[in-house]
């Protein structure tokens, strides 16, 4: 199947939805497709304000209509509802062809949280750019749930996975020689973007034992790191790198309320990582009520708790995750064309 994916998410940037879509791409070479990714650095592009790795395509409508006339896709999916999730969606509707979209972030939320844009008008822009998608993707029962409550409606499963040749138990990253040996023990983490909306203050305002250790960057990241001098912070980590500060702590404590799945929680469990988090959308749909984890609204409670649960726990729920199963969701999602677009 020639699929064309249309994603305003793409790198520089470094994140769940980056990540998930380049693995996407990964999988569907694999599996024989033929894959175009129409993003940002195909275009003229500013950076977006406050967080300048992310490009904003500049009137990208007659490029990206001749990117996508060459490709002759028997599918196109919108992944982000940016520039070019509008302009590609314009294209859809203008010939009358069926496009899918996904809903990888709280978007009204983060705004709401960075600007104070309304939760309802946020969710009106939400509602009009999914409402003529063929299938609404999303990752979790828990979403899936919240967006009908707005409206947002035709929504089909889209789960993730996580490499478990990279994700995995590294008894020696606990040793002396691992990344983090010179950190007092226990060692709970947080990765992921340090920005407002991932309410990582949470995280940080614990009061735990030994040490806290923050992966990643993002706009408040210097801020923090002058409040809080007794936290570690690491910066940004990719590969085996990122893997290694995964396997050499104890917790991973996931303090956001607003993420739609949370694959860095995957990628701890896989590492025998037991996860301390909320329970909201997102930590019970990965969790729930499963032994390798802890959710409750007393997050430090949650963090000490999770010292005690076994890394078998954790390892045999990341193994029911698979990349392979997520894009077999995702192709059965696609809407292919008929007539003259081909197969």
């Amino acid at each position: 199947m020639r699929i064309v994916v249309v994603s305003d998410a793409w790198f520089p940037q470094v994140n769940g939805v980056v990540r998930t879509l380049d693995t996407l791409r990964q999988e569907l070479l694999s599996a024989g497709h033929q894959v175009q990714f129409i993003t940002p650095d195909c275009f003229h592009s500013l950076p977006c304000p406050t967080y300048p790795e992310i490009r904003l395509a500049l009137a990208p409508g007659r490029k990206l209509a001749r990117l996508i006339d060459q490709a002759q896709p028997c599918a196109i999916h919108l992944a982000t509802e940016g520039p070019l999730g509008w302009a590609a969606r314009h294209y859809c509707l203008r010939r009358g062809l069926p496009f899918t979209t996904a809903y990888h972030s709280k978007f009204p939320e983060y705004i709401q949280a960075r600007f104070g844009v309304p939760l309802g008008l946020s969710y009106a822009v939400m509602r009009r750019f999914h409402r003529k998608s063929s299938r609404v993707m999303v990752a979790t029962q828990g979403i899936e749930d919240e967006l009908i409550k707005r409206g947002i409606t035709n929504i089909a499963r889209w789960s993730r996975g996580v490499d478990t040749q990279l994700f995995h138990p590294r008894p020696d990253c606990r040793g002396p020689n691992g990344p983090l040996a010179h950190l007092p023990r226990p060692l709970f983490l947080y990765v992921g973007r340090v920005a407002v909306e991932k309410n990582i203050g949470a995280f940080l305002a614990l009061d735990l034992p030994g040490s806290k250790v923050v992966v990643g960057d993002g706009p408040q990241a210097d801020a923090l790191r002058h409040a809080h001098p007794d936290v570690y912070f690491a910066g940004a980590k990719s590969g085996e790198d990122l893997a290694r500060h995964y396997a050499a702590c104890d917790v991973f404590v996931f303090p956001s309320r607003t993420d739609t799945f949370g694959l860095v929680m995957l990628e701890a469990l896989a590492s025998g990582i037991p996860v301390a988090a909320y329970p909201v959308p997102g930590p019970q749909d990965v969790i729930g009520h499963h032994p390798a984890g802890i959710l409750a609204e007393d997050l430090g409670q949650a963090a000490r708790q999770a010292l005690a649960i076994s890394p078998q726990h954790c390892l045999d729920l990341a193994r029911s995750f698979s990349w392979q199963h997520s894009t077999r969701q995702f192709v059965e999602n696609l809407d292919p064309f008929n007539a003259t677009w081909g197969s």
